[in-house]
């Protein structure tokens, strides 16, 4: 007898009872093809339930979605062993509309414990009183901001981001198509979106296209859509990202990696803001500001025949260069600042403070990933903090690791202790024995410091 105390008997019980979940549910397996839908699912993509084919279609075909076109991807994220827990994004419906939703993510297994594919559950945050009262609250912490340090998420006091901050009003102002250019992690999907959230298209969609996860076919059916019987697979017609986009901005991130072929596409509807869908000979028209994005170098790009000229003077009318995160180090502090109150609300946590030995270690690296990089360096602070405050030791390796530190091969003492005496001793010697200096480098706190010179009966050379 099943000990369960409300036995399932029938095979179609499990989708009666989620077709009574107010939340869309839908199963996908390994190759992201869609396994099954319940009925608020269906609804909230628009389509009527007996209609919706599934067994032939991927989830990124059906839920188009942000999260499913970049490398957020969540079966991406799932083979690497990630849930999705409230992620907040946009999903576009089959007809077009775009609303924000919150997707929750979990494994499916046989029962052998192998992962056999996904369950996602999708929540319709559009009318959600939550969602509204936190918009409000963001608006009004937005006008309290100082303009000096900060634009929307962005924060910096350097010269350079100053200078940014000051145009961006006026560019946002504008209908002109803006190119942002710079290293990966430099931010440019935020700047993108504070131009967009401070322009009077505000209140239209701010549609993203991530150029280079997608092979040319697809990214011309995820820009400008398709019709019905287009291509293999192509079951029912679907609506483009520059016609999901109207009236609002689109984003196009990676434009460097975009084919001959889709450039000369691209430049048709920048010029005369007039497309057809593929496998369609409809010309349709759209009033959609362009941002557009790259981390490589265009104007080269250019000169050796792999970019267009004529699309590259079209998408840079106004030019932004984001610089490196090592060449504005005086951002760092304020940076760490922001992402201590930002883990600190979503972690439950109450971190107050980077320990100064610790924060001139950050000022010290080179930061290959940028912001992104210095984001994920907190981030991992903040998992191996217990107290208040991050020490050195919260620090990933990279970052602690002694850069410089050379041993010689004639040493006496080669025991760990005799070569950890000397390698402190050799670090003293080349800051001038200063501590806090001579912390960074080794990696370790002051009071660590403190403790080895005692044992190892270290002291400043008198003079």
């Amino acid at each position: 007898m099943d000990s369960s105390p409300f036995p399932l008997t029938r095979p179609g019980d499990a989708e009666a009872i989620l077709d009574c979940i107010s939340d869309g549910v839908l199963t996908i397996d390994l190759n992201k093809r869609v396994t099954f839908l319940n009925r608020a699912m269906c609804k909230l993509l628009g389509f009527d339930a007996r209609e919706t084919p599934t067994g032939h279609l991927t989830c990124e075909m059906l839920v188009q979605s942000h999260i499913c076109t970049t490398r957020e991807c969540v079966l991406e994220r799932a083979l690497c062993g990630d849930r999705v827990s409230n992620y907040e994004t946009f999903l576009t419906r089959h007809d077009g509309k775009v609303i924000p939703v919150s997707v929750n993510t979990d494994f499916l297994r046989d029962e052998q414990g192998h992962m056999i594919g996904l369950v996602e559950v999708i929540r319709d945050m559009s009318l959600s009183r939550e969602l509204t009262e936190k918009a409000a609250e963001v608006n009004a912490l937005k006008e309290r901001l100082d303009e000096r340090v900060r634009f929307d998420n962005i924060v910096g006091r350097s010269r350079v981001m100053k200078e940014i901050f000051a145009r961006l009003p006026a560019i946002a102002a504008s209908k002109a198509t803006v190119l942002i250019s710079g290293e990966s992690g430099t931010g440019k999907e935020l700047i993108a979106y504070a131009i967009h959230a401070h322009s009077p298209r505000r209140h239209g969609p701010f549609v993203v296209v991530n150029c280079a996860s997608l092979t040319e076919g697809l990214l011309e059916s995820e820009i400008f859509g398709h019709v019905k019987g287009a291509f293999t697979d192509a079951y029912f017609d679907k609506v483009g990202r520059f016609e999901s986009a109207h009236g609002g901005t689109i984003f196009l991130d990676e434009i460097g990696e975009i084919s001959p072929a889709m450039q000369v596409k691209l430049l048709r509807i920048l010029e005369c803001e007039e497309f057809e869908r593929v496998g369609s000979n409809k010309t349709m028209k759209v009033d959609v500001r362009v941002v557009a994005a790259t981390n490589r170098n265009l104007s080269q790009a250019v000169k050796q025949g792999l970019f267009r000229e004529d699309l590259y003077y079209r998408i840079r009318v106004i030019p932004i260069e984001l610089p490196p995160l090592r060449s504005r180090k005086e951002d760092i502090p304020l940076l760490v600042a922001h992402f201590l109150d930002k883990f600190n609300r979503q972690m439950g946590k109450g971190i107050r403070q980077v320990a100064p030995e610790a924060l001139e270690m950050l000022e010290a690296y080179s930061f290959p990933g940028n912001i992104r990089e210095l984001q994920n360096i907190i981030e991992h602070a903040f998992v191996c903090c217990e107290g208040q405050v991050i020490e050195v030791e919260h620090l990933p390796a990279e970052v602690r690791r002694t850069n410089g530190l050379e041993l010689s091969s004639t040493l006496q003492d080669t025991t760990l202790s005799g070569l950890e005496r000397e390698a402190i001793l050799r670090v003293l010697e080349k800051t001038g024995w200063k501590y806090k200096e001579a912390c960074a480098q080794l990696g370790i706190g002051r009071s660590t410091l403190w403790r080895k010179l005692k044992r190892f009966n270290l002291s400043p050379p008198t003079v």
